[in-house]
């Protein structure tokens, strides 16, 4: 279990380092599950060291338990063959791997266990890294909501300051006295020129044109009178109507 102490500890120094550097939460929680995955890898060989150990001692243990047999055969063959000579010495070969098949009985059965720890330690590891993963998304998810909200707020903190709605308040201000200013001009320079007249002229015909459409809709509806005088006979004819007349002298003249 100390491979894991080992790991642990390595891992908690480099999260450590990572948050006292507090830059981007996103990019220190992706290079802190860049670096879980990592001692996994070294995890899993060491796992595998021990696994392979393992295995190799239970391979001693088994052929010193065949060897044992073996001698033990070759024992019962030479009592057959009246050699007990022989036998004593075959059972002398017989205990010497008995005893060795029993001791790597015991490392095998310890390797056996620290392994089956190591593969739960494993597993337990991996857990963890797929929880933080899911934990990653959920904190950068948390994070992004986060940011969103203190932009939110900080662009109305920025809204109720009243000094970018006065300074537009003071644009309008600005801009209505250029208009009048312009105006202003426009009508002293009609008055200068004497397009003032003129100007008066063409709204009073816009008032005669407006006047004709209303006499025209009384006339349809059977209220307007025969002897109305047509709006549309502006004021610049009737001047016009009333220059061909003959001046009241003239026509004295032709009666007498």
């Amino acid at each position: 279990m100390g491979i894991f102490d080992r790991l642990s500890r390595l891992l908690k120094a480099n999260i450590n380092d990572l948050i006292s550097k507090a830059e981007d939460p996103d990019k220190i929680l992706n290079q802190l599950i860049l670096d879980m995955k990592e001692q996994l890898i070294e995890a899993k060989k060491m796992v595998a060291i021990a696994i392979a150990d393992e295995k190799k001692l239970k391979k001693q243990l088994d052929n010193e338990l065949d060897l044992g047999r073996q001698w033990e055969k070759k024992a019962m063959m030479a009592i057959r063959a009246g050699r007990d000579d022989l036998a004593k010495e075959a059972l002398a070969r017989k205990t010497e791997h008995d005893g060795l098949a029993a001791e790597f009985q015991g490392q095998w059965e310890a390797q056996k266990a620290a392994a089956d720890q190591l593969r739960d330690a494993l597993r337990r590891l991996n857990a963890k890294i797929e929880e933080a993963s899911r934990k990653k998304n959920l904190l950068i998810a948390r994070q992004k909501r986060a940011e969103a909200q203190k932009t939110i707020h900080e662009t109305m903190g920025r809204l109720n300051d009243t000094s970018a709605f006065d300074a537009f308040d003071r644009m309008e201000e600005k801009i209505d006295r250029i208009e009048a200013e312009a105006a202003a001009s426009q009508e002293l320079a009609e008055d200068i020129t004497g397009d003032g007249l003129a100007s008066e002229f063409a709204n009073l015909e816009q008032q005669s044109a407006a006047d004709d459409a209303l006499a025209a809709l009384k006339a349809k509806m059977g209220m307007g009178t025969a002897a109305t005088l047509p709006a549309t006979q502006t004021v610049r004819e009737q001047q016009q109507q009333f220059a061909t007349v003959p001046a009241r002298g003239a026509w004295d003249k032709e009666e007498f």
